[in-house]
């Protein structure tokens, strides 16, 4: 391993003068991306549908193609699912990502091309190391092993070619055989789907491993290394892996979770936030502790950012990077070489540099809380949490929120449901913290909390450690990338919640 990581390293800061080219010139990067997608599909079903063969701008092509949400295009999926191919790409598409999102009990299918793997996925993960060498260049990662908290894959009943499962289950089923010298567990543990089996022989089987990273949902990263420190009896992780260096994390806000990793870990180590969906590897921190992640825009997908104001519309209009603005809430659409055209994806992300284009992750499209014109996002209620837990000395795992709507002689409210690592000691003290926070932090709220006029103090219960994937449980979605809904503008997720902390 020490012997072949020098030249991997090597290889990884050779690829720098790639990432500075296309850094550089997005616009152009973006432009090549969406002429190789329209080129290469222009004999697909869908590619005939929509005359590809004559859209030669990027107005041709936004005039030509309608946007597109997830059942739009489930019909063309399910055929290529069952069999049939040169549907939505030119290749042959045998990979499925199955969605982790909680707010359908029905899945959500997202084909995986060589080309969405290799050009995507692999290359960006590439950039990732080269970036983060380029950050560190003393750095020992690759002389021990990556952790990967990965999911599970079954074979497609309907085709035995088809295989699906989490897209990290999919992408370790497909890593380069020199890939698995670099990571832990054995590919027999990383895609066990029964997560308290797995935790288990994941805590048992990486104990004795030189771990360097870690990549992984925070929720269950902090499952495993609370059992690895009990079979243990060690304090920290990093008595465990003294050469632990990075964790990479995506998928949710990493600030409520920080302190709860800095306490177990126990000793300063890299955070790298990265914007790796099933649909693409859209982002990552090229500098570990800044806020935004730089924009991956030259790694397979034609990126368009749509007004959320726009997002219900007939034709919803969308606008280019060179339009976009700091701080402004888009609506990420996206066209792909896995066969996804003007797809949208439904997470809002807001710019936070221009040059280079840099963005945070601020929410989902479908969960905020706007019933009485607070429009709270979840990039709001995230750093709400973690304000109230650093002034009350409370560690919080998890929490959803939806909104109480009014009634005769009551106004309106939120109410959360949060389980606590470490409940405060005066949960009204972390209640009206939160709330101070939100109103610093989201005007909207503020004058609508104004002498409670439309909005009361939120209602906080402390929910049972353990609820929360009691609730995953039982709709088949615990472990992997799956995570509870944090912000709800309906009550479904709150009151099916609530049901199950009656019965403790």
């Amino acid at each position: 391993m020490k012997l072949l990581s020098p030249a991997i390293s090597s290889l990884a800061r050779m690829r720098l003068w790639r990432i500075e080219a296309w850094k550089n010139n997005p616009l152009d990067a973006q432009r090549e991306v969406l002429q190789d997608l329209v080129t290469s599909a222009q004999y697909t079903e869908f590619g005939r549908k929509y005359n590809f063969s004559n859209l030669f701008t990027i107005r041709d092509f936004k005039n030509a193609v309608p946007i597109h949400e997830y059942n739009d295009l489930k019909p063309y999926i399910q055929r290529i699912m069952n069999g049939e191919q040169n549907i939505l790409w030119n290749t042959p598409i045998y990979w499925f990502a199955k969605s982790s999102g909680t707010t359908s009990d029905k899945s959500k299918f997202i084909p995986i091309s060589d080309e969405s793997l290799e050009d995507g996925h692999f290359k960006a993960s590439k950039d990732v190391l080269s970036m983060y060498y380029q950050f560190k260049p003393d750095s020992e990662l690759l002389t021990g092993k990556g952790l990967v908290l990965g999911g599970s894959h079954n074979i497609n009943p309907m085709n035995n070619e088809a295989q699906y499962g989490d897209l990290s289950a999919v992408l370790l089923q497909n890593t380069p055989f020199w890939g698995h010298w670099l990571r832990t567990p054995d590919l027999s543990i990383a895609l066990m789907d029964e997560w308290e089996s797995k935790i288990e022989k994941l805590a048992e089987s990486t104990i004795k491993e030189n771990v360097t990273s870690i990549s992984g949902v925070p929720t269950w990263t902090l499952v495993l290394f609370r059992r690895i420190l009990e079979l243990t009896g060690k304090k920290t992780m990093s008595e465990v892996w003294p050469s632990l260096e990075l964790y990479m994390h995506g998928g949710v806000s990493f600030a409520p979770y920080k302190e709860q990793f800095q306490q177990l870990i126990g000793k300063e180590i890299n955070y790298l936030e990265m914007y790796n969906a099933s649909e693409g590897f859209f982002a990552a921190q090229d500098i570990p502790g800044d806020e935004g992640m730089l924009l991956f825009t030259d790694h397979g997908s034609f990126m368009e950012f749509m007004p959320v104001h726009e997002y219900g519309k007939k034709d919803p209009q969308t606008i280019g990077l060179h339009e976009v603005e700091i701080g402004r809430n888009y609506a990420l659409i996206i066209s792909t070489n896995g066969g996804l055209w003007r797809y949208m994806l439904g997470d809002t992300v807001q710019f936070t540099s221009l040059k280079p284009f840099r963005i945070k992750v601020s929410g989902r499209l479908k969960h905020y809380m706007n019933a009485f014109g607070e429009e709270v996002i979840v990039d709001n209620s995230d750093k709400a949490i973690a304000i109230a837990s650093e002034k009350t000395g409370a560690v919080v795992n998890d929490y959803t929120a939806a909104p109480v709507y009014f009634s005769e002689g009551s106004n309106g409210a939120h109410e959360w449901l949060v389980e606590f690592e470490k409940v405060p000691a005066s949960l009204e003290d972390f209640t009206k913290e939160l709330d101070i926070a939100l109103k610093n932090i989201n005007s909207d709220y503020e004058a609508k909390r104004h002498k409670s006029i439309a909005l009361r103090m939120p209602i906080i219960h402390a929910i049972k450690k353990g609820t929360f994937a009691e609730w995953l449980r039982s709709k088949g979605k615990l472990g992997g990338q799956h995570k509870v809904p944090r912000l709800s503008n309906e009550r479904r997720f709150v009151e099916d919640i609530l049901i199950i902390t009656k019965s403790h």
